[in-house]
């Protein structure tokens, strides 16, 4: 399957708000009750994509290194489980749980939120500022399954130090890479 790149979403533009519920706790996460007064970070990810799997780790060292610094992580897997069926709730908490995901997983069983984003392909990464525009969207970082290429998350982690430093975030950004996201027929 060809790998797809993200569509990436208008710099400036707000965050839409979401309302979904965490696979892990069956709790409902709100974008307004979880939000940061530094940096939000939303990703859209799955289980069974090759792409997601090659940066799991990282995403959780990325979530440990920022959270302490005020940095709201938030996961959503829009896929459609009845095709997918690896990317299900239950497999969902499965992942988060063996993996130690120090942040929400949320599954947007209608799509719409995934729509709202213009989300494209797992993994695609946004990050919003303290007003909920987003600075960032893109890649983790340069590196692709089988590329040789070391998986850092460089390219977040400098949108993140430029926000915390009170700097602008660098307008140069590269789009995601990764599976499409399995949408419903």
């Amino acid at each position: 399957m060809p790998a797809v790149e993200s569509n990436m979403f208008p710099l400036g533009k707000e965050a839409p708000s979401f309302e979904l519920v965490n696979a892990v706790d069956g709790k409902t996460v709100r974008l307004e009750d979880i939000k940061s007064d530094v940096a939000t970070v939303i990703m859209f990810i799955c289980n069974h994509c090759p792409y997601v799997k090659h940066v799991q780790h990282e995403l959780v060292r990325l979530a440990n290194d920022y959270q302490p610094k005020g940095v709201t992580f938030v996961a959503i897997n829009s896929n459609d489980v009845e095709k997918y069926p690896e990317d299900s709730p239950e497999n969902m908490k499965k992942v988060a749980e063996e993996l130690g995901y120090p942040f929400p997983y949320l599954f947007d069983e209608t799509q719409e939120v995934a729509k709202a984003y213009q989300a494209a392909c797992t993994p695609d990464f946004y990050i919003f500022d303290r007003d909920l525009k987003c600075v960032y969207r893109g890649q983790l970082d340069d590196s692709r399954p089988n590329n040789g290429i070391p998986v850092t998350g460089e390219s977040i982690r400098a949108a993140l130090d430029a926000l915390l430093n009170g700097e602008p975030v660098p307008e140069k950004q590269k789009p995601s890479i990764g599976c499409s996201i399995k949408w419903k027929e």
